[in-house]
């Protein structure tokens, strides 16, 4: 092994690491640098170990070629210093057994031949196109069988997924993990398998397969990373070769708060293991951005930024982006960040951490407390929506309602709104025009979009059947509508240019109005809200805008459960020279172009 590997510098063990098909036979390599001895045993065996050799002091074990079928099971069987023998699934292993199952799979990893050639070579980040992100658990956006209890296989998600985001006019999806893990509970974020697709859904070809038609379709697909921890099952990664190989030594440092237990990124071999898993999704399954979990647990120690910056895993970080993307260059880095460290999205070479996009999670809980008072102290709280404008151009953030928000005594994004069930909905629909208009992309995870009632629950599909009410079934037209709206106008994209977003208004702390105008190429948008649980009459503003206005948007139309008819034309008298004179219905938002 190159001594790359040994000071963390390459992006591509996966490719000698692990079962490798050579003709009729499969070769295979671990690294087991504490182990007495290795052997390697499956189905391809009749369960009897077949020892491996140690290529010098490398700590690498490597078998003869050993004739073989993909689609077996095996295992390693390490011995141990101390004198003990554990059986371990392959680190490195491509395909993996469904819990509780624990074995890895002989996989062809080069048998799948893409057709989205189109798709990779006009592919872009995004910064100057609309991004609208739709997250979902690939087991519960729906399920099957007679009890609604069964997984969609790949094959299957896509010929449902891919139509349904079509038709909702998000442009990308973003899963929640796909790497194998033991619990369902842990969403995917606690893992086993950091190279093999859940065997939940289906094979490796299966999820190319799956990503392939969604390139075809146009839809660009995100997962998942996580690069802090990894679960505590004894045939993973715990303890690999009797030692702590992949984790810290000292408990103190060594367990999450999540009970599993955290990479040691200090050495090179498990920078070289993680950063190669990054790579492999990227590479191997045409995946167009990685999102990478916990950041501030790399940023600081723990987390927290009282025990101080964590040097080692920030030189991770910037080596490990700065890597992925030279190799990838329009492939989307995403950081879920809670914290205020500077330069998460700038450049290495600026030096920043190299995301291209950080969640903006100031915005999300800013937006949705204010939501959640009631109207009478909105007044007091009228700054929280236009704080995230103060720092917004300080990185590429992200706006989202994401799963964190809909679980755990919460409340789904809908029922955080203050108010009985009949005035959740226009302050919902208000506020997701307000996120529209704000500068940054979006993300919006699923049931969001049809006004989901009970809290996510990895374990049932969501609430279709809430559909049939006339409610939710217009808060789903509305935001049908809403998400074409900004994916087909430029002035909605354009996100990091100062020039493209202003404050026509933010001083009506008393009536809770404000207004926002995007610039566009051809055409301007102007976006004015009414907050409080009252009528605004006669709101006089100035647009900076000499033509003509439509109305493209009214939260109050009744189509969409308002008390508004649809009216594309202004009141008569509302507009003179560059001012407008409107009433605006509570809890409302009107978008005007010009």
């Amino acid at each position: 092994m190159r001594k790359e590997f040994y000071t963390g510098h390459l992006f591509d063990v996966y490719r000698y690491f692990g079962a490798h098909k050579e003709g009729e036979n499969f070769i295979f390599r671990v690294f087991a640098p504490s182990a007495k001895g290795v052997c390697v045993f499956g189905e391809f065996s009749n369960w009897t170990e077949i020892p491996m050799y140690q290529e010098g002091q490398s700590g690498v074990y490597v078998s003869e070629p050993i004739p073989a079928k993909t689609g077996q099971l095996y295992k390693y069987c390490i011995y141990t210093a101390n004198g003990g023998r554990v059986e371990h699934c392959d680190p490195y292993g491509f395909q993996m057994e469904l819990r509780p199952g624990d074995c890895s799979i002989l996989t062809d990893l080069y048998s799948y031949k893409f057709n989205d050639e189109k798709w990779m070579k006009n592919r872009t980040v995004g910064f100057d196109s609309p991004v609208n992100i739709y997250e979902i658990h690939a087991g519960s956006w729906r399920k099957k069988g007679e009890g609604k209890t069964d997984w969609y296989t790949y094959i299957e998600l896509a010929k449902l997924l891919i139509p349904y985001v079509k038709k909702n006019h998000y442009t990308h999806i973003e899963m929640m993990p796909l790497s194998e893990h033991p619990f369902d509970g842990s969403w995917g974020y606690q893992n086993t398998g950091f190279f093999a697709p859940t065997a939940r859904y289906g094979t490796p070809d299966e999820l190319k397969k799956f990503v392939d038609e969604c390139h075809q379709a146009g839809i660009g697909v995100i997962m998942d990373f996580v690069p802090v921890h990894f679960a505590v099952d004894y045939y993973g990664l715990k303890e690999f070769d009797g030692t702590c190989l992949y984790e810290y030594p000292n408990a103190a440092v060594g367990e999450s708060e999540w009970g599993s237990c955290n990479f040691m990124h200090s050495r090179g071999e498990v920078r070289c293991f993680l950063q190669s898993a990054a790579n492999y999704w990227l590479s191997e399954f045409h995946f167009d951005g990685i999102r990478m979990d916990a950041v501030s647990r790399l940023i600081y120690w723990q987390g927290d930024e009282a025990r101080g910056v964590n040097g080692t895993t920030l030189d991770f970080l910037k080596v490990m982006n700065q890597g992925l993307k030279s190799l990838h260059p329009t492939a989307m880095l995403i950081a879920e960040d809670s914290t205020n460290f500077p330069g998460v999205t700038k450049p290495v070479d600026q030096g920043g951490l190299g995301f291209d996009y950080k969640w903006d999670l100031g915005f999300m809980h800013d937006t949705l407390e204010y939501f959640q008072s009631a109207p009478e102290y909105r007044s007091r709280d009228y700054h929280k929506l236009t704080f995230s404008m103060m720092y917004y151009y300080n990185e590429h953030f992200l706006l989202e309602y994401c799963h964190d928000e809909v679980v755990h005594g919460k409340a789904t994004i809908l029922q955080k709104m203050n108010g009985e069930y009949e005035d959740k909905f226009p302050q919902a629909r208000a506020m997701y025009l307000y996120m529209m208009a704000h500068p940054g992309k979006k993300l919006n995870f699923m049931g969001n979009e049809f006004g989901q009632l009970r809290e996510w629950d990895e374990s049932r599909e969501q609430d279709w059947d809430i559909l049939k009410y006339p409610l939710h079934d217009a808060f789903h037209r509305y935001m049908i509508e809403l998400n074409r709206i900004g994916q087909e106008n430029d002035a909605f994209w354009h996100d990091y240019d100062p020039e493209n977003f202003k404050w026509l208004d933010c001083h009506q702390e008393e009536r809770c109005i404000y207004a926002i105008k995007r610039k566009g190429k051809n055409k301007n948008f102007i976006a004015i809200f009414n907050f409080s649980d009252e009528e605004q009459e006669d709101y006089e503003l100035d647009t900076e805008e000499e033509g003509k206005l439509s109305v493209i948007l009214d939260t109050d139309w009744d189509e969409y459960g308002g008390n508004t008819k649809k009216k594309k034309t202004l009141p008569a008298k509302a507009k003179k020279g560059t001012h407008v004179t409107l009433d605006l219905p509570p809890f409302s938002g009107i978008l005007l172009m010009s």
